[in-house]
């Protein structure tokens, strides 16, 4: 036993230390997802009922076959786009591999249209339709979030006085509880023609808006053409829930992408300016190549943070607005907590579970080639 102790004590050591991390994430992280799938599967109201299988899937789905092929779909336009970026450079003639990606593009489009039409036809609309939403939410979120936390954290990574302090200001929306700022928002951004933000739009000799109060999609208030379907954008009352989102999560990317520039070697900068580089050649060619590790955590999380974002959108959330501002978060809420159907509620959050990871598939996928970590 002494001997055996001797030989593995280091590793013994390292399972010791190991373990405690392992039984929280099991029983915090690991055994609700589990639980979770059990749950969906049963007539659960508040204590367990009959067994029905796949029945709640069935209800929102409509078809559990049309899903899987949905995901199926889904996975085609990524090996789509994985077949482009793995093979054109391998081959003379890119036109084979042109073809090939296209072909498996249109298949993948095929199978997402033709199947989603089945479900939406068939299944729980509110919920699939509350998908929508949240692509919405979480597409334009994380484009402006990491867009603009990339600019601020380059322009701080300039020599300016006084940086601390702009460190410390942009993360005051990070810290501030998300209640007591999206009812600050919700306040901006009212219906009344006081409100300050119609205040503020009324300087430029724009019109006073509902803002929190309008089911309008944003595309025909911007351009006054009524599009249906996935192209009329968000509505300009989800609009100005992203508008918070962005507000309270770009601070805390900048710092992080901040952090990142500070160990980008200065050398490459000073070499790239002897050689004549211009300050847009140094961001693209120089900054963003070796953020790129930082930027794909922020996309993937970011992602991952937003399908899941409830508070806010709950607190702004307004009647007027219709259906429009329920995303998926809020229509499992609905169901657990407004119609005390937790089996049906769980079934959704598994549905959603399989689509956030086919989401994460999707993004390494799309940034595997672009991530350096040596």
């Amino acid at each position: 036993m002494m001997n055996f102790y001797r030989k593995n004590s280091e590793k013994l050591i390292g399972y010791t230390f190991i373990i405690p991390s392992v039984l929280i994430i099991s029983l915090f992280g690991v055994f609700p997802v589990f639980f979770g799938m059990y749950m969906s599967v049963h007539k659960w109201k508040v204590f367990k009922g009959r067994f029905l299988g796949f029945e709640n899937y069935e209800r929102i789905l409509g078809s559990l076959s049309a899903f899987w092929f949905f995901v199926i779909g889904l996975l085609f336009l990524i090996l789509s786009y994985w077949v482009w970026s793995e093979f054109k450079d391998k081959f003379k003639n890119k036109l084979y591999v042109l073809i090939s990606s296209v072909l498996i593009l249109i298949i993948g489009i095929y199978l997402i249209n033709s199947n989603w039409g089945i479900m939406i036809s068939e299944g729980d609309d509110d919920y699939l339709y509350s998908l929508i939403q949240t692509l919405y939410y979480s597409l334009f979120t994380i484009i402006f979030e990491v867009g603009l936390a990339l600019v601020i954290a380059f322009a701080l990574y300039q020599k300016l006085a006084g940086k601390q302090f702009f460190q410390m200001i942009l993360l005051f929306p990070y810290i501030t509880p998300a209640v007591m700022g999206a009812a600050v928002f919700f306040l901006i951004f009212g219906k009344a023609e006081t409100s300050f933000l119609n205040q503020f739009v009324g300087l430029f000799g724009i019109e006073p808006q509902l803002w929190l109060f309008d089911k309008r999609p944003i595309t025909e208030i911007l351009f006054g053409v009524k599009i249906e379907g996935l192209f009329a954008g968000p509505s300009l009352a989800l609009t100005s829930s992203i508008f918070y989102g962005i507000w309270s999560y770009t601070g805390y990317y900048a710092i992080i992408l901040l952090a990142g520039l500070s160990i980008i070697p200065s050398d490459l900068y000073e070499a790239a300016k002897v050689e004549g580089a211009s300050r847009w050649q140094t961001f693209v060619k120089i900054t963003i190549p070796l953020l790129m590790p930082i930027i794909f955590f922020l996309m993937l999380t970011g992602f991952i943070n937003t399908f899941q974002a409830f508070n806010s959108i709950f607190v702004m959330q307004t009647s007027s607005a219709g259906d429009t501002m329920d995303v998926v978060t809020i229509e499992i809420f609905d169901h657990f907590w407004g119609r005390v159907k937790y089996g049906y509620a769980a079934a959704e959050g598994v549905i959603l579970f399989i689509l956030l990871n086919v989401l994460a598939i999707s993004q390494y996928v799309i940034f595997r080639k672009r991530i350096n970590y040596d």
